[in-house]
This record gives structure tokens, sequence and C-alpha cells, in this order.
């Protein structure tokens, strides 16, 4: 029986060195309307270095160039943070902030990219990946920020939040479209509970609070557990200036979130949230993975289902189900419908607790109930799959999906690029390296980046 952590083994297996490669080979055409960059961060620890958690490793952002039907180049760059240097999250003074490994996400927001990790500040990076340093927003970001900021797609605001094991639990951020961060309140009722994700509708923001608790016991590195006596919950707030002093909690059954799918106002009024959720025996599962203890699940994602809450605020109540029996994670949608109702959602399925199944591309078509999945072959694994729309799109699914795939018989990783109404193959572009399986990514047009050239 192997010992080896699991996070560093097969499509996780870490990069030794920093890369750049150009004039990658394609297959297929690529649109040329995919003129930008595929960004995606993930834990990749330095050679040598065998971190207690999955999440403890350092960021690596990879990135692909794409312009005009051509792939220009692919590079990847570690996130150099001081806890990239071996500098501690705890001092004498306090956690520092910067002590990072900012290897969740990376997106942009008003021409800067940010890699982010939700215990920290994020770290700004230029065009070309390499590190500028921690990003405070001006010293109005007094706390940490979360890992899944949200962009409201008719404002162009960022909104987000920091969270922390002790008070204040809780602190919301609006930062505007130009990148100033132009509101923040503390947020009464929250508790230490892990909040990972949240999101916005149009008119409200949307907390969750699952069993997933602060314990000090934990000596992982990330001191997290689950508890029977933390309440799961959701904490509805209006938007807008007073919009705290107004939450509302609502009980939830026990379960715990990592991230939304996403939430809006129905026409009866009602708030629709969506997003995989595990129970208790899914995040052991799902914990002893990421610590590489014996006990563990065949993937992270190996009992994650799909819940939907309908939250009554005129009644006080909230329903929930299980709608569908696939073991999916990282869901996205198509931006533009952010926060207001979606038809279509997108997944990566991974196989279940039992092993069964297979990785893949998963669409769900909401007003169907329909399921498609572009499976992508044996021994490969995609990473979360970006939308990017069509130019002159006019149906919510006229676009692309964009998923870089694992491949441990070749040892080797392409980017796919796939049709988002038919999840057909559209491209593919070969990297120079297998890409370790990370976490979560953005696409950057070259028009968010102020027109700059590389």
């Amino acid at each position: 029986m192997t010992t080896a952590k699991p996070y560093l083994t097969g499509h996780y297996t870490p990069v030794a060195d920093e890369i750049t490669a150009t004039s990658l080979t394609v297959e297929g055409a690529l649109p040329p309307e995919l003129t930008g960059r595929l960004l995606r961060n993930g834990h990749n620890p330095k050679p040598g270095v065998t971190p207690t958690h999955w999440f403890k490793g350092s960021g690596m952002v990879h990135g692909i160039r794409l312009r005009e039907g051509r792939a220009e180049w692919y590079r990847n760059r570690w996130v150099h943070t001081p806890a990239f240097d071996g500098a501690p999250y705890m001092t004498e003074h306090g956690p520092d902030l910067t002590a990072s490994t900012a290897g969740t996400h990376v997106i942009e927001h008003a021409g800067r990219l940010l890699a982010l990790c939700e215990s920290n500040l994020p770290f700004e990076l230029t065009r070309e990946l390499e590190t500028v340093g921690p990003h405070d927003f001006d010293g109005r970001l007094r706390s940490a920020m979360t890992a899944h900021p949200k962009e409201d797609p008719v404002t162009g605001e960022l909104h987000f939040f920091g969270s922390s094991p002790f008070p204040p639990f809780l602190t919301y951020y609006v930062c505007d479209a130009k990148g100033a961060i132009v509101h923040s309140a503390e947020i009464p009722g929250a508790t230490a509970s892990l909040k990972h994700d949240f999101t916005i509708t149009r008119r409200h923001v949307v907390f969750v609070e699952g069993n997933v608790t602060f314990d000090p016991t934990e000596h992982s590195g990330i001191p997290y557990g689950w508890s029977d006596r933390q309440p799961a919950r959701i904490g509805v707030m209006p938007r807008g200036e007073d919009g705290a002093r107004h939450i509302r909690w609502f009980s939830i059954e026990p379960g715990n979130m990592l991230h939304v799918s996403n939430a809006y106002e129905d026409g009866r009024g009602r708030i629709v949230l969506e997003g995989p959720t595990v129970d208790r025996e899914g995040f052991r599962l799902s914990w002893n993975w990421w610590i590489g203890a014996p006990d563990r699940g065949s993937e992270p994602g190996s009992r994650s289902y799909t819940r939907r809450w309908e939250i009554d605020m005129a009644e006080g109540t909230v329903g929930e189900q299980i709608i569908d029996d696939l073991a999916v994670e990282f869901p996205t949608l198509n931006e533009d419908y952010l926060g207001a109702e979606n038809r279509y959602q997108y997944a990566i399925c991974f196989p279940d607790e039992k092993g069964f199944g297979g990785y893949g591309v998963v669409k769900y078509d909401r007003t169907t109930g329909a399921r498609r999945i572009h499976q992508v072959g044996d021994a490969r694994m995609p990473s979360e799959a970006v939308f990017v729309p069509a130019d002159r799109a006019t149906n919510e699914d006229d676009g692309y999906l964009l998923t870089v795939v694992s491949d441990l018989k070749q040892d080797s990783s392409q980017l796919l690029v796939l049709d988002a109404a038919g999840l057909d193959r559209v491209a593919t572009v070969h990297l120079p390296r297998r890409v370790t399986a990370g976490i979560h990514g953005s696409w950057v047009p070259d028009s968010a980046l102020d027109g700059a050239t590389d």
C-alpha cells in the first residue's frame, strides 16, 4: 500500500520548475474571438517540500495565451509570497496576511491579475505571471479575502468577503469597477463556520455556513473540522449600504458546500440557490484525502452532489433537495447570468466513492432537467471548465468551455476547447508538459487588460 500523499501523486504530481513555451501545436481551429489568456491556479509545492495538507502547497499559476486563432505561449510561475520562502502565517504579532500560498484562484478585476487564497491578502501578478506583491486595495482591505469574489455583470462591481475563526467572523466588501473598495461592513450573527464561497443575486448577498467550523485541535495546518454542534445556515442580506443591519439567517439541513453554482430571485420572489454539497461522511473522506490519511475516498469530490435551496423570505422557510445523483464539483456558468436565473450550468464529474464512473465535463439544462457529459477518456482528468461567450452570442450557451486535461498515460496535458452548446470538441492545444491538476481559473480577454501588449 502506498504511503505517498495523494495530492502529490497521479494527476496532482507537482511540476518541478517554471518554463515558457511558444508557438503551441493546435488541432482543429481555435475561434478567433478567443484572444486572451486562460489562467489556472493550484497547489504545487517546491521540490523537496511535503505540505501537511493539500491546501498548504505553494500556489502556481499556469497560463495559456491565445490570439486570433493561434496558441502563442504557455507559461507557469509560482506565486512568490513570503510563505513560498518559508515565512509562517502565525507570528508573535498575529497572522501575517501576506504569508499566503496564493494557490486557490486567479482572477482579473479593473485590469489587475490577482492570485487568491481565502486566509490571506490577494497577490498581484503581471500579465506574464510574475509576482508583483500583496494587494490591499490602498489599505482598505483590513482582513483576508475570499478566493471566490463575484463580479456583478451589470455594474462591474466586485463583491467579496473576508472570514476569520475569530471575531469579526465575517466582513463584506464592495469594490467598484475601477478597483477601489467603496463599502465594507461587519456581518452580524456570523460564526466561525468555514465560508469558502458565497454569491450575489440582483438584490441580495447570500452567505452559506455549513457544519465545518474552526477546530483548534486539528493539526494538519488547516484548523477546521466537522461539528454536529455547528448549525448549518444560509444568510440572506439585502444589497446596499445598510444591508448588514437586515441580514436574516435560515436553518438548513446538515452539510457543507464549498462552491456555489448560482443564485437568483425567481418569479415568486424566492431566492433559489444551488451548489454541490457533501454530508458528514463525504466531508470526512474528502478531508482524509486532503491530509493524506489512510481512510479516504477515491477523489475529494466522490460524494459531492448538487443541492437546491428555495428560500421563501415572506414565509421564513427553506425547501431543499438533492437534484442530481452524479458526483460533481467546480460548478461554472455563463457569468453574464451570475445572480440572474440561468438555464445552463457546467461542472466536472468525478469517480464516486467506490471508484465507479469517470472524469468528464458536465452540462445541465435546468429547464428540461437534461444532463450531458463529455467524457475526456481513460486516465485523463479535466480542470474546471471556464465559459467564454462567443462573438455575437444570442443564446445563453453560445460560447466555449475551456478545460486543461491531465493525461497520465501520455504524461502530457492539452487545453480542450469545447462547444458549450453540444460539448463537442472545437480545438485541442497541446501543452509542453503535463499540468498539475489544480483548482480554479479564469479567462482574461485582452480587453480586460487595458489594451496592454506582451
